[in-house]
């Protein structure tokens, strides 16, 4: 069997060949960021011997259905069979037609900044305790938008000059910068009420020496200062890590010290994987009241 695909008329053809024989074929065109399959078919002397699921594979293949994320629609079946080959890759009713909706794992970074942008105001002055290669500071810078402001912070001279390196080449550098200290001088960085925002991915940076990573010992001052620093209905947001050099014990650790946080003057929201292994990351917010 092979699949051989061609454009015509503005749609993707697949034409299904057994040997010189063509036995099946599919049209799709894209549509509403998603692919539509608007037929589908095998002769009927070849049905029910693995053409059908073969072409259906190979469509889904070449229009992006294996990636991490996308979406295909397709008429609603017309039988039980053609019902039960939709059903085998995915398909499901959605209101006229059947789709297949493929979406990439939350992670707690993209859980992070999705909480975050329901919840910060333009023009706030936000800090990026631990900037890494920036994507944090660039994401608050953003939010922050030119009224605002973002100070980000980072141990490694490396970490600080792409960060600002990101922030020219965005067009950002009016807004945010960066420099080279640890997160546990923050409270000398930052007075004391005037932050609406402290972000913490903690761990190591990507990319660099892997010796150097975040530790309780500078973690635990860092975010007691970044509580100081925030003000009333500020949010703290930390990204928390097992494994790699430094274990669980920054993690531990840092949750016992949130968890031990008095309710009258804090709420902690702990978003918890629950069918993920024990060490997958962990998003946490302690709203300041």
């Amino acid at each position: 069997m092979r699949v051989e695909q061609r454009q015509e008329n503005g749609l993707t053809r697949f034409v299904l060949y057994k040997e010189a024989l063509v036995v099946g074929g599919c049209a799709c065109r894209a549509e509403g960021g998603g692919t539509e399959l608007l037929e589908l078919s095998v002769l009927p002397e070849w049905r029910r011997k693995g053409y059908g699921s073969y072409l259906l594979k190979e469509v889904l293949r070449a229009t992006g259905g294996y990636g991490p994320r996308s979406l295909h629609t397709a008429p609603a079946p017309e039988n039980a069979a053609a019902q039960t080959l939709l059903k085998k890759f995915g398909f499901a009713p959605r209101g006229a037609c059947w789709a297949r909706r493929r979406a990439a794992d939350p992670t707690a970074v993209g859980l992070t900044h999705a909480f975050l942008e329901r919840t910060l105001a333009l023009g706030g002055f936000f800090v990026d305790a631990t900037c890494g290669n920036g994507n944090d500071t660039e994401f608050l810078c953003r939010l922050a938008g030119p009224g605002g402001r973002v100070l980000a912070l980072d141990v490694q001279q490396k970490a600080v000059d792409a960060t600002n390196a990101r922030l020219a080449a965005a067009g950002l550098a009016e807004v945010g910068r960066a420099v080279r200290a640890d997160h546990a001088r923050l409270g000398q960085l930052v007075h004391r009420g005037s932050a609406d925002c402290v972000v913490f991915n903690f761990g190591y940076l990507p990319g660099a020496d892997h010796a150097l990573f975040t530790v309780p010992q500078s973690s635990l001052p860092a975010v007691e200062a970044a509580l100081e620093a925030l003000k009333p209905g500020g949010v703290l947001a930390a990204c928390l890590y097992s494994g790699g050099p430094n274990g669980s014990g920054e993690k531990r650790a840092l949750l016992e010290y949130f968890r031990g946080l008095p309710p009258a003057g804090y709420t902690l929201l702990v978003c918890e994987f629950a069918n993920w292994a024990p060490t997958a990351p962990l998003p946490c917010f302690v709203l300041k009241k």
